[in-house]
């Protein structure tokens, strides 16, 4: 479904990526973890489209990576992507003018869920609040892959909790593939099946989050501090 390949990115004499090579698999869930830096949101913007690699190839549904992509991929920006003078509903509107695969009926089933008032201004909305709208965004799209760039960026606990039921409520397990990157391991752990530490733009480790707690006994936030031990 995504591939990099002995993918380099330089912006500058600095490299957020460095040589990295990874598959993701149609229909799981991939945590993206590491410290800030580390090189997952340049990645995750790669496997969007949005930016190119310096060295190596990122290639989605057998195709390479660019701006085309964006049908077959709904990406949560970490930054951005909602706008201050647009209403809720407008924002829906917008979205669903700009992508054929997004439902309407979805959205209006996300709208209950995440307790949003459909005439309220962006500008006016909480940190909160629009975390949980540009969740609505992406939820609503039938695309095959949805990138979540921190998502839980400054939420407090019960909105992480609710982004993370929503996850469970309305992704097509099996079906699309879902890449999350967070520092909120504890969190999105119950949802994840495969785990990827980045650090310094190089892979250190990779777990199979269900092996690691029935062969290793360790969570995966227990496994990550092993791993900067």
């Amino acid at each position: 479904m995504i591939e990099l390949r002995n993918v380099t990115k330089e912006y500058g004499k600095r490299k957020a990526l460095q040589d990295v090579s990874l598959q993701f698999e149609k229909g799981k869930i991939y945590g993206i973890l590491g410290p800030n830096g580390s090189g997952k949101s340049t990645m995750m913007k790669m496997a969007a489209g949005l930016v190119f690699p310096s060295k190596g190839e990122v290639i989605v549904n057998g195709q390479p990576a660019d701006r085309s992509i964006a049908r077959d991929v709904a990406y949560l920006s970490s930054e951005g992507m909602v706008y201050p003078g647009l209403t809720v509903q407008q924002m829906i509107e917008f979205f669903a003018a700009q992508h054929k695969d997004f439902s309407l009926e979805k959205a209006e089933e996300l709208i209950q869920f995440m307790s949003l008032e459909r005439h309220k201004k962006v500008a006016k909305m909480s940190k909160g609040q629009q975390g949980r709208l540009k969740l609505l965004l992406v939820l609503s799209r039938k695309a095959p892959v949805l990138l979540l760039d921190e998502p839980f960026l400054g939420l407090d606990p019960m909105v992480r909790d609710t982004i993370v039921k929503g996850l469970v409520s309305f992704i097509d397990f099996g079906e699309q593939t879902v890449i999350i990157t967070t520092h909120e391991i504890t969190e999105i752990e119950p949802v994840l099946e495969e785990a990827v530490i980045l650090d310094e733009g190089m892979v250190r480790a990779r777990c199979h989050v269900e092996a690691l707690r029935e062969e290793e006994g360790l969570s995966v936030l227990q496994w990550l501090k092993r791993n900067y031990q």
